[in-house]
């Protein structure tokens, strides 16, 4: 049996730099945060080929001295912790001093340095360890040559020049994004990719992840005690296919952390389609005792202390942001986001020579506040729509004009309908002033019986109507199934066929239905009889609301099940029980629609992802029909 003997410190080096230096973005994240952690106001990177061939990284920190440049160099030498208590609160992107002795071990490495007050730089050569002067007007400059030059069997697993660049520009961004404080510089065989100037959080995130973003983006500042969360959070028009978008970091530290994650997931879960990722930068803050960042070899993973108090402000402070509909964001008179990014606020006009857009975006639909002092809405339209006996026109009441403008009675212009088209209704223009009470306007008839068009203070607005009603409807059964819910019994029961498996379900899930609303009983050996229903729904067809709900009951018959899957049941059943397109509404209808859109959480969205409205500005109208030019 072979004898125990003591590895060499090379060889424990170099095993070391298997898990600290796996590419050369890993060699790139180890220099910079301990450039970040030198108090740098100003680092430039250079890579040639990949980082494969070369990484530079030139600070403005405070240097290293002389006698120390050697220790550096050495395993587990730092200056960040000196005991337990230290550890326990680690306030600095780097602690345990082993990353510039494996990267030392596995690559041609050179430290140059001048501490503060020295009369001039030094360099050591990572192999040789010799210490010769040097020229350097302040900080540090660490450059790593050939990497896995004399390890050849891990060099073969690098890939490509342009893979292994991909992943350094991926982690110098995370670097730039957690500090706007610093400015910084990143160059490619010589051509100068990024250069960032010192500049506000906003405007670092719009130079890195784009205008667009930005522009799609809510700001968030939240806070709760000694937890605080603040940056950028996308939008569900903006969201992506995969998750490349997605930064979040603690105590500036970038971290995929799984409990931050399912946070964030559960916020979007009312507004995001299951098969598409937000995009987000998001910055968690908290006592440096309440995280331990040393459960990783690379640091990219942290474990809380409070873990569920964690997750629980998160979700509820990512909620409450993106709850707020576009409108009313615009009604506080705020600025754009994008006008923190440099933009001029509230300019909509493309740049020049741009073609203009024929639809404004819904995420820059205007802000919306309040409802409108309209007796129309005071009845919810669920009066009109959700019962399926909408009264005569004649009965409906005007909107009672605001105190600013003059009474303006409706009177509605009904065109007879042309050959394969329906009627359509539309009322004259109103005055301008009197919009500025009504954030999404007043209608102005319906599209195909689809769209509902409406008039606002800054142009045409578009509504998908089943849409909007989703999500409206959703909210409401979600409030009322927070209490009692109010119950609807039908005169005639509905009785439908179903399957043997069907009939299991209703039986199994009696109570859970009940809770819901919904009285069901057998009415014949494959038959099922439902008495009352939720009076939200009193007009939603029955038989199909059922089976689709019975159908996903099958899936989740156990009552815990159901109760965690409750949001998606309360979807279904709003989905199934929204006005239906080619559903022919009239002007008092559809804006007592427009005032609930306006109450309403999330109504920028229906329950799926979709966007519920946009929004067209008389100068977009202007410059697509040339006026003026």
């Amino acid at each position: 049996m072979p004898s125990i003997h003591l590895l060499s410190d090379l060889l424990i080096n170099q095993i070391a730099a298997g898990e600290v230096v796996e590419r050369p973005a890993s060699v790139l994240k180890e220099v910079l945060e301990n450039a970040v952690d030198a108090g740098s106001r100003a680092i430039d990177v250079q890579l040639e080929q990949g980082g494969v061939r070369r990484i530079r990284v030139a600070d403005d920190g405070c240097g290293i001295a002389r006698d120390e440049l050697a220790l550096a160099l050495e395993r587990h030498a730092t200056s960040k912790i000196a005991n337990l208590d230290d550890l326990e609160r680690v306030g600095t992107m780097g602690f345990r001093g082993e990353a510039l002795a494996a990267i030392a071990a596995v690559a041609r490495t050179t430290l140059t340095s001048r501490a503060e007050g020295s009369a001039h730089a030094w360099r050591i050569d990572g192999t040789e360890r010799s210490v010769a002067p040097a020229a350097l007007g302040a900080g540090t400059v660490v450059d790593v040559a050939d990497l896995y030059y004399n390890t050849p069997a891990r060099r073969k697993f690098l890939k490509s020049e342009g893979t292994e660049y991909a992943h350094c520009d991926e982690m110098f961004r995370r670097v730039a994004l957690a500090r706007p404080d610093i400015g910084l510089q990143f160059a490619h065989n010589g051509r100068v990719v990024h250069r960032l100037p010192v500049t506000d959080q906003a405007r670092r995130v719009a130079a890195l992840m784009g205008d667009d973003f930005l522009a799609q983006a809510r700001a968030l500042d939240a806070d709760a005690g000694p937890l605080r969360l603040s940056g950028f959070a996308s939008l569900p028009a903006y969201s992506r296919a995969s998750r490349d978008a997605q930064y979040f970091f603690v105590n500036g530290r970038f971290v995929r952390d799984k409990l931050l994650t399912h946070a964030v997931r559960q916020a979007y879960a009312d507004i995001l389609h299951g098969a598409r990722h937000p995009a987000y930068v998001l910055f968690l803050e908290l006592d440096p005792a309440g995280v331990d960042v040393n459960v990783h070899p690379a640091k990219i993973e942290v474990r809380f202390r409070e873990s569920r108090a964690i997750h629980q402000f998160v979700f509820h402070a990512l909620s409450r942001t993106l709850a707020e509909s576009g409108a009313n964001l615009a009604a506080r008179d705020e600025p754009a986001v994008a006008a923190t990014a440099g933009e001029p606020a509230g300019a909509d006009a493309p740049a020049q020579g741009e073609r203009p857009r024929p639809f404004g975006g819904y995420g820059n639909a205007p802000p919306v506040q309040g409802r409108l002092a309209m007796e129309s809405a005071s009845r919810s339209y669920f009066d009109f729509v959700g019962t399926a006996r909408a009264p005569d026109a004649a009965t409906m009441s005007a909107p009672t004009p605001t105190a600013t403008a003059p009474a303006q009675e409706f009177r509605p212009t009904v065109f007879a309908p042309t050959a394969g088209r329906p009627a359509t209704t539309v009322a004259p223009a109103l005055p301008q002033h009197a919009d500025d009470s009504a954030p999404l306007g007043y209608a102005l008839g319906q599209l195909h019986g689809i769209y509902i068009l409406a008039q606002n203070a800054k142009g045409l607005v578009l509504v998908d109507m089943h849409a909007a009603h989703e999500r409206i409807l959703y909210e409401k059964l979600k409030t009322v199934l927070d209490g009692t819910p109010s119950v609807q019994r039908l005169l005639i029961p509905a009785v439908f066929s179903v399957s043997a498996k069907d009939m299991a379900a209703a039986e199994e899930c009696a109570e859970v239905l009940a809770g819901m609303g919904f009285e069901v009983a057998p009415a014949g050996p494959q038959e099922l009889a439902v008495r009352s229903v939720p009076a939200l729904l009193a007009s939603a067809p029955v038989a199909e609301l059922m089976r689709k709900l019975l159908e996903e009951l099958r899936e989740y018959p156990a009552s815990e099940v159901v109760t965690a899957r409750r949001n998606e049941l309360l979807a279904t059943m709003a989905c199934h029980g929204a006005v239906r397109a080619h559903r022919s509404l009239t002007l008092p209808e559809m804006n007592a629609l427009l005032r609930d859109m306006e109450a309403t959480e999330r109504a920028d969205q229906c329950n799926h992802g979709r966007p519920t409205w946009t929004q067209l500005t008389m100068g977009e109208l202007d410059r697509f029909f040339m006026r003026g030019q």
